[in-house]
C-alpha cells in the first residue's frame, strides 16, 4: 500500500519559510496581512501551515519581503503542493479538522515514537480492540459511523506495510496496565495481545512494555505522546523539524520548539531506560495471554 501524505508538510514548510522571510524583512503581521488584504488571523494560519495558499499570494508576500527570485520560485512551487489532498480527505467529516494535520505528519514521518499509558497505539490496534476503543471514545456514534472510523484507522495502519515511500521506523512503549485492561468484547484482549507479539516480528517495528514497577518516571505526568521525525525534502527545502503530538478529548497539541522537544526527548529517554527489551516484552505479553486463557498459538 502506498500512502499519500497530502499537503501537510508542504504547507508547514511554506508557512515556516514565509514567516522567516517576513521577520528578516522586519515586516509586521498586520502590515503583511494588509498587503494581502486579508485578516491577521488568515496570515497566522498561513504561517502555521494550517491552510492551503495561492501562488499569487505567495508572490505578493515575496515581493513585499524582498525575497530573492530563486527562493521565491521555490515557495511558489510549494504553494501549488499545498492544495494536494491526502487519502483521508475522502472520509469527510469522519476525520476531525484537528486530526487532519496529524494524519499528514504521520504519513510523512520517517520515524514515529509513541508512548501510551492507557491504550494500545492506534497503528497497532487489532480489529475488535479498535472497535471497542472507538465506541467508548464516541458513544453517540451509530454503527455505520463506528465502521467508517475503523476503516480510517485500518488505512492508517497501512503506513507500516507500505512499499513506497519506505515505511517509517515505529517505536512504541506501552504501559503494562494496557495489557491488563480487558475490553468488554469477549476475546478482544487476547486478539490484541497476539497482534502485539506479531508486530514485534516486523523489522521496522518495536513494541516494548513499561512494567508497573518502572513507576514513577520522567513521563509520569505527560500522558500519551508521539514524537515524529521527518526525512530531508527531495525538493531541497530541508527537513521538517521534529514534532510532538498529544491528544485530548477536545483537540490536540503540536509542539516543535527546541526547548519543548528537548523536554519530550528526555521523557522518551527515561521511558526507554525503564522499558523491558523487546524479547522480555514478548515474554510478558505471552504470559499475560496465557493467564487470560488465550493459549500459546496464533
Amino acid at each position: 500500500m502506498d500512502v499519500d501524505p497530502g499537503s501537510t508538510v508542504p504547507r508547514r514548510q511554506l508557512g515556516r519559510y514565509l514567516r522567516q522571510q517576513r521577520e528578516r524583512a522586519n515586516v509586521t503581521v498586520k502590515a503583511a496581512s494588509g498587503h494581502l488584504e486579508c485578516s491577521t488571523q488568515k496570515l497566522w494560519r498561513i504561517e502555521k501551515g494550517t491552510v492551503p495558499v495561492r501562488g499569487t499570494d505567495v508572490r505578493e508576500l515575496c515581493r513585499l519581503y524582498g525575497t530573492p527570485p530563486d527562493l521565491a520560485e521555490v515557495l511558489v512551487s510549494l504553494a501549488r503542493q499545498t492544495k494536494e489532498k491526502g487519502w483521508w480527505a475522502a472520509h469527510g467529516d469522519a476525520v476531525p479538522e484537528w486530526f487532519d494535520l496529524f494524519l499528514g505528519l504521520e504519513s510523512a514521518a520517517s520515524r514515529i515514537r509513541t508512548y501510551e499509558p492507557c491504550l494500545v497505539p492506534g497503528l497497532l490496534q487489532a480489529h475488535a480492540y479498535m472497535a471497542c476503543v472507538i465506541a467508548a471514545d464516541r458513544p453517540h456514534l451509530t454503527e455505520e459511523e463506528v465502521r467508517r472510523r475503523i476503516e480510517i484507522r485500518r488505512q492508517r495502519q497501512g503506513l507500516l506495510s507500505r512499499h513506497f515511500p519506505l515505511p517509517p521506523r515505529f517505536d512504541a512503549i506501552v504501559s503494562e496496565a494496557v495489557l491488563l485492561s480487558r475490553p468488554e468484547t469477549p476475546g478482544a484482549l487476547q486478539q490484541q495481545l497476539w497482534h502485539l507479539v506479531k508486530a514485534n516480528e516486523i523489522p521496522h517495528v518495536s513494541v516494548r512494555v513499561l512494567p508497573l514497577s518502572g513507576w514513577p518516571h520522567r513521563a509520569s505526568v505527560s500522558g500519551a505522546f508521539t514524537i515524529l521525525d521527518f526525512p530531508s525534502s527531495a525538493g531541497g527545502t530541508g527537513a521538517e523539524p521534529p514534532t510532538v503530538y498529544s491528544e485530548s478529548l477536545t483537540g490536540s497539541l503540536y509542539l516543535d520548539r527546541p526547548k519543548e522537544l528537548d523536554v519530550y526527548e528526555q521523557a522518551w529517554s527515561a521511558l526507554v531506560n525503564r522499558a523491558l527489551t523487546e524479547g522480555d516484552s514478548d515474554h510478558m505479553i505471552t504470559r499475560i495471554l496465557e493467564q487470560q486463557g488465550g493459549g500459546t498459538h496464533v
